[in-house]
């Protein structure tokens, strides 16, 4: 029943996903931060925090003092994370026909590790007023470890057999070289930056792409998500001729995601240093993966790239 009940929640995830693409990020989640309280909230892997209570005990309202956590300690908590642990696995694997590999153990034990770690740490702060004795007490904990394991696996499944993957590509199928580009507009009726942007965002939406706004210290004005690897964005520029008449500008150029770029560099590095070692056989495995790496990134941006200039052109724009 548990198992059940957590494979439908990541098809929920991943239905919900569908319907507002723009509140999940690359991995798949959503970009929310907040605060959960209650006794069945997980614990994150952390020093003990101290409670600041003020000068004689005079500071009002402790927990807004408390610093929020930090991503990395809740990393092992997500589904994903199982599939960090089967790539440190598949790199460990190749360590048969090339020893350096074999390193990956490590990082397999630290990755695997941490989650044990947590669920045995959520499991020895679970309280169970009703256990008779000690050893109830310790099979209910044993059971609480293993729920806090089976969750995110559960989740996992239910978010991959619905779609909701890191490599998940969107809606979107034409292609153009992900190139910068300057795009011009001259327009006869008067309109406001704001509103022409939110024409744009909307055109774009229409097309089922996933548009970004930028934030207030951002030197961009939207962002097409292509995929987990590559996106474009586009700064609006606008000259004011007068008697109503504008000639917008908008540069768009590609962006690729440093994780991305650090795997593609990783694999290839690797890739060449087996080949220097003489062992063929992983040099041109670890060569592939980072060849497949980098197709995506190129993809991922080479839609984007598409679906806003498509957007700009039913708004008017030319391009050369």
């Amino acid at each position: 029943m548990f198992w059940k009940q957590q494979v439908n929640y990541g098809k929920a995830e991943a239905m919900l996903e569908r319907k507002w693409p723009e509140k999940y990020n690359h991995a798949g989640h959503v970009t929310w931060s907040g605060r959960v309280y209650g006794n069945g909230v997980p614990h994150a892997l952390a020093w003990l925090g101290r409670i600041y209570h003020g000068t004689w005990g005079g500071a009002p309202f402790q927990s807004l003092y408390q610093p929020a956590p930090n991503l990395l300690q809740f990393l092992p908590q997500i589904p994903e994370w199982y599939l960090v642990n089967a790539a440190f696995a598949g790199l460990a694997a190749l360590g048969i026909v090339w020893a350096p590999l074999l390193w990956a153990l490590a990082l397999l034990g630290l990755s695997a590790g941490l989650p044990l770690a947590q669920a045995a740490l959520s499991a020895g702060c679970a309280r169970f007023p009703g256990a008779r004795s000690r050893r109830v007490s310790v099979k209910l904990r044993v059971l609480t470890a293993l729920l806090h394991l089976m969750q995110p696996l559960a989740r996992l499944r239910g978010r991959l057999s619905f779609g909701l993957t890191p490599w998940r590509r969107r809606c979107l199928r034409d292609l153009s070289l992900p190139v910068s580009r300057v795009i011009t507009l001259w327009n006869e009726c008067w309109l406001a930056p704001p509103a022409r942007l939110r024409a744009l965002e909307a055109t774009l939406r229409k097309r089922k792409a996933v548009v970004l706004r930028s934030g207030d210290f951002d030197g961009w004005d939207l962002e097409v998500q292509g995929g987990l690897f590559g996106a474009v964005r586009t700064l609006m520029a606008i000259e004011e001729h007068g008697a109503g008449r504008q000639l917008v500008r908008f540069r768009t150029w590609p962006r690729f995601s440093i994780p991305g770029i650090a795997l593609i560099a990783l694999f290839g590095l690797l890739s060449g240093t087996a080949a220097l070692d003489e062992r063929w056989g992983a040099s041109l495995i670890l060569g592939i993966v980072a060849g497949l790496l980098g197709l995506l990134a190129f993809w991922d941006s080479a839609v984007a790239e598409k679906a806003l200039l498509s957007a700009l052109e039913k708004l008017g724009c030319k391009w050369k």
